[in-house]
């Protein structure tokens, strides 16, 4: 140990004198001419600045002797780094830049001769400082743009080696900002059942557990009952509860459903009867008039009475429900007998004037009015018949009639040139037969206009003439026979009569 001190102070010694001698030289040649002389670079390979206790590595090995050994002193030369690269010092070196984190410690305990970068750290060294000292956007990484709204100091929640996993707590989070993380994104939020509210989080839930909550319907936003009170997040409506769209809170207090407040203007127009049924509450009268109108259309929330009313509200054809006589006025004892509604010829206005149309009478049910006293009946001298009225008539005019039509079996229709009167000789519908015997064959009304003289049966060998009885259909068949065995026809002749042409020829 000794021998190698004394070597080191030897070579101490040598390199003083050299550096003097050095010095010298230097300025007596020039006071500007810089020390790195073929001298120096000889003095430099033969000087072993490892026996300095101070060995040169890394960016130290191509630094100038002058730049640290300030004109020419060798000894009590700094050997710590912030000697000579901080500010203000006896060289002028590197400096701390102005982002550089705050700290005492000494360049070399983070950083190497071989350069500034890249470099070792460790939070050990400023666990005093406060984190956002460094971590501000600037010297290090600061809060995300999504970090949960805070201003508790970062070693709140991290650690010094990792930032995932850490330590939370809720104390350490703003009142009122739960939202800002429990958005379903970052953090649970709200369920898609969740009551509708403006209000934080905090206001009913604890930090320690989502369950159990307070509850307060302070923070509920108004109008949004239904949202809960839907009769499965929360009790509901009623069966029975009056139909209406307005909100629970319209009538109901938050501390209790009852005693409720109320307010026709809240429930649905036209919307009355299910309330208003006799059950639920008071509902129609058992002698008020059938309408399929609302109550609101003729009656005041206020009160029932006064109640205006309109014919416009009732039923189409339902006038006698109410014009019975009894609830109303009612047809008159000589109304004309019709099944028609009293809307089909009367107006809501007033009785009279009313128009008429026999499209509302029962067909065939004209004499029940034109029976000579409700109206016109027939007169005296017409036909006798027991057809209705529009059998004959129209009901636009008595006149022109329609053909009349023949009801009997037994009739056939004749020329148009034959009168009815030629048949109907006493003005009656009905007539007997003239030659009852005959009919229904034309020979019943024709039988004593028969000629036997033209109706030869044979004329071989003797005449035979056809009776009434053989020929009573005057249109049927009158062969002449060639004998009187009647097995060959010697000219035929069939019908020969006609009704239609207006004769027997």
């Amino acid at each position: 140990m000794r021998k190698q001190m004394l070597k080191l102070t030897m070579w101490l010694a040598c390199a003083l004198t050299i550096g003097m001698a050095t010095w010298m030289t230097v300025n007596s040649a020039s006071a500007a001419a810089p020390l790195s002389t073929p001298l120096q670079g000889a003095i430099t390979k033969k000087f072993d600045h490892f026996t300095t206790g101070f060995p040169l590595t890394g960016q130290h090995t191509n630094v100038k002797c002058e730049s640290c050994h300030v004109r020419g002193i060798f000894h009590g030369t700094p050997r710590d780094c912030a000697s000579c690269h901080a500010s203000a010092t006896r060289v002028a070196a590197s400096r701390l830049p102005a982002n550089h984190m705050p700290t005492m410690e000494n360049c070399d305990v983070c950083h190497k001769a071989s350069g500034w970068m890249p470099t070792t750290f460790s939070h050990a060294m400023v666990s005093s400082t406060p984190c956002a000292t460094c971590h501000n956007g600037t010297i290090g990484l600061t809060k995300p743009a999504n970090h949960i709204p805070t201003t508790a100091p970062c070693e709140t929640c991290h650690g010094t080696r990792v930032w995932s996993p850490a330590r939370f707590s809720h104390a350490s989070v703003t009142a009122g900002t739960c939202s800002s993380c429990h958005n379903g994104s970052m953090a649970t939020g709200k369920s898609v059942t969740h009551l509708v509210t403006t209000a934080s989080c905090d206001q009913c839930h604890r930090t320690t557990a989502w369950t159990p909550a307070t509850f307060t319907h302070t923070g509920i936003a108004p109008g949004s009952c239904a949202t809960c009170h839907n009769g499965s997040t929360a009790k509901g409506k009623s069966a029975n509860h009056l139909p209406t769209t307005a909100s629970c809170d319209q009538c109901h207090r938050t501390s209790a459903w009852i005693p409720a407040t109320f307010n026709h203007a809240t429930v649905a127009p036209g919307s009355c009867s299910t309330c208003h049924n006799g059950s639920t509450a008071k509902g129609k009268s058992a002698n008020h008039l059938p309408t399929t109108a609302s109550c609101d259309q003729c009656h005041r929330t206020t009160a029932w009475t006064p109640a205006t009313f309109n014919h416009a509200s009732v039923t189409p054809g339902s006038c006698a429900t109410c014009h019975n006589g009894s609830t109303a006025t009612g047809k008159s004892a000589n109304h004309l007998p019709t099944t028609a509604s009293c809307d089909q010829c009367h107006r809501t206005t007033a009785w009279t004037p009313a128009t008429f149309s026999h499209a509302g009478v029962t067909p065939s049910s004209c004499n029940t009015c034109h029976n000579g006293s409700t109206a016109t009946g027939k007169s005296a001298s017409h036909f006798v018949t027991q057809k209705s009225c529009d059998a004959c008539h129209r009901t636009t005019a008595w006149t022109p009639t329609v053909a009349y039509s023949h009801v009997s079996v037994g009739y056939v229709a004749h020329s148009s040139g034959v009168l009815c009167s030629s048949c109907h000789t006493n003005n009656n519908e009905v007539i007997a037969w003239r030659f009852a015997a005959y009919k229904p064959d034309c020979a019943g009304c024709h039988a004593n206009q028969y000629k036997p003289d033209p109706h030869k049966k044979t004329e071989s060998p003797t005449t035979i003439f056809y009776t009434v009885g053989e020929l009573r259909n005057c249109s049927g068949s009158c062969h002449i026979y060639r004998d009187s065995t009647f097995t060959t026809i010697k000219t035929t002749r069939n019908s020969h009569h006609r009704a239609t042409n207006g004769g027997f020829d």
